[in-house]
């Protein structure tokens, strides 16, 4: 038999049928392993996180949003001549963040009130707006009201700072003194981490948070955590007790990115009123704090606020409340006595 005849007997196995259904194949396959399947790992890993990291505290609905916070000796006798103190975390983090150091640092019947910040932890977005700190700002004053705080001292770490700031500038009546620790509130030059502004952008930070931001996060959070404390280190237990993880849930992830890609414009707003803050101010950093700027945002401040105190603790990183909780302690008790002065002057 010729050859021909052969090949004309026994077709051959890649005819063009078998091809085509071979490349849907393939592409189907392609398919599932970028889109579906880390979509699928996305929810699981973030119901897995939600059941690990419940919430530890209460909610109030403030403006249509709804805050989680710890009331800490809201219900005891407060410490003679206390007021209540708000504490406001920054980036990447959750209520428990400072929590961890500085829930029973304080003096026994302080009341001290933890909340996360709309988008974090437990609390809810509430819109693109809440990006801005002016408007968490208008939050945190609105939680504090309907928690039946009429003056109150607030602590705000890194870019909770940014949140205090705004607060004392938008709602001087509440504020009776401020703590800034390591503060992010000034605009700086250059940009942020790739992955804000990735996370950022409309409908690319969308596919980005639901296919790798979870299994990418999870392997780089231990090293990104340490680099936070440098040079100082950082508490074994520390990304556990913190619930940290709860920050690489898609709804969070973006919330985080976009307070962070979009805070050097909106503080370039708010910085020009930082003048007006008239409360008894501190401020903390640390002279190795590698994750903002101290010569910008520490010495802005002090810089903008008449009468305020700068405090450089040597050797320390950016995460003073963590590894200097004692030094956060006495700076509130400084505001305090100030503004007992101040009242008992007026």
């Amino acid at each position: 038999m010729a050859v021909a005849d052969r090949y004309r007997q026994s077709p051959s196995r890649c005819s063009g049928p078998d091809i085509l259904r071979a490349r849907k194949t393939l592409w189907t396959l392609i398919f599932f392993l970028v889109a579906v399947l880390p979509f699928g790992l996305t929810v699981t890993g973030t119901l897995a996180i939600e059941a690990d990291y419940p919430p530890v505290g209460a909610m109030e609905e403030v403006d249509g949003v709804s805050l989680h916070y710890v009331d800490v000796g809201g219900s005891t006798t407060k410490a003679p001549g206390s007021l209540p103190v708000i504490v406001v975390h920054g980036a990447s983090g959750n209520l428990l963040e400072p929590f961890y150091s500085l829930g029973k640092a304080f003096d026994p019947g302080q009341r001290v009130v933890f909340v996360d910040r709309p988008g974090h932890g437990w609390s809810e977005r509430g819109g693109e707006a809440s990006a801005d700190p002016e408007r968490q700002a208008d939050l945190v004053a609105g939680l504090a009201g309907q928690l039946g705080i009429q003056k109150a001292v607030f602590v705000g770490h890194s870019l909770g700072a940014a949140v205090v700031a705004a607060l004392a500038v938008r709602h001087p009546d509440l504020v009776a003194g401020l703590v800034f620790v390591a503060p992010a509130t000034h605009p700086w030059p250059g940009g942020v981490a790739w992955y804000y502004s990735v996370a950022a952008t409309p409908v690319v930070g969308d596919l980005f948070a639901w296919s790798i931001s979870l299994p990418a996060g999870e392997a780089m959070m231990e090293a990104a955590a340490k680099s936070a404390f440098a040079p100082e280190a950082m508490p074994e237990d520390y990304l556990q007790r913190t619930h940290i993880r709860m920050v690489l849930r898609p709804s969070e992830f973006l919330a985080n990115a976009r307070d962070v890609a979009h805070l050097s414009e909106n503080v370039t707003r708010t910085s020009k009123r930082y003048h007006e803050i008239k409360a008894p101010t501190v401020i903390l950093t640390g002279d190795h704090d590698s994750v903002v700027y101290p010569s910008i945002h520490s010495l802005g401040l002090y810089r903008d606020i008449a009468g305020s105190r700068l405090v450089v603790l040597p050797g320390a990183g950016h995460m003073l409340h963590i590894t200097h909780p004692q030094a956060v302690v006495d700076a509130v008790r400084e505001v305090i006595a100030d503004a007992a002065q101040v009242a008992g002057a007026s």
